[in-house]
């Protein structure tokens, strides 16, 4: 079994998100992507964030019908700061014995990896795959490719649809439309919700 760590805030959840997802599944011979949103992200400001228990509903919307994807609520229910070598761990004990974990990171995460919390456990803990975005290098940082166990590469998902949480809280928070940006049933549980600064409608 080959089953990939998706993690993230995912405020909210949208559309680049699955698209990567479904890449990396088809690319990499996925048999499992497990959708993990963060408690509190080490890495990223508090300012903004959606309950947990909101975000998580949003990606269980997000991912229905897709039996390839789950949603964890692992880091959710852990107290403290969300940290990936944790949930690496925790994910890998609960593998089948041959089974095989990896990691989907985006270009930008994957630079800031080495200061990231046991960074050379994380990799030898999970494979790498870096989902390629427009803007960012497609080289593996030379402080990353010293972290990788002998023998290993990182393998690539290239982000098809280039979406960012941000825009979407902002179009949201504005008034605006973001159809086609997330999931319809995603949009409806945020409006019914009231989360971003939206509201039932």
């Amino acid at each position: 079994m080959r089953v990939a760590l998706f993690g993230g805030s995912f405020n909210p959840v949208h559309v680049g998100h699955l698209a990567l997802a479904e890449e990396a599944r088809e690319a990499c011979r996925l048999d499992r992507v497990v959708f993990m949103p963060a408690a509190r992200p080490p890495h990223k400001p508090e300012a903004g964030l959606a309950p947990g228990r909101d975000r998580m509903a949003l990606v269980q919307r997000a991912i229905a019908g897709n039996p390839a994807f789950e949603a964890s609520d692992l880091e959710l229910l852990r107290p403290g700061p969300s940290y990936t070598v944790e949930t690496l761990a925790a994910l890998k004990a609960a593998l089948p014995r041959h089974g095989k974990l990896f990691l989907i990171l985006g270009q930008d995460s994957v630079l800031d990896l080495p200061g990231w919390r046991e960074p050379a456990r994380i990799l030898s803990l999970a494979g790498l795959i870096v989902a390629t975005r427009p803007g960012f290098p497609t080289a593996i940082p030379r402080a990353v490719r010293r972290l990788l166990p002998r023998g290993s590469r990182p393998l690539r998902a290239p982000v098809r649809v280039d979406v960012s949480g941000t825009a979407i809280r902002s179009r949201l928070e504005a008034g605006g439309s973001v159809r086609y940006l997330v999931p319809d049933a995603v949009l409806r549980e945020i409006r019914r919700r009231g989360l971003y600064g939206t509201g039932e409608r």
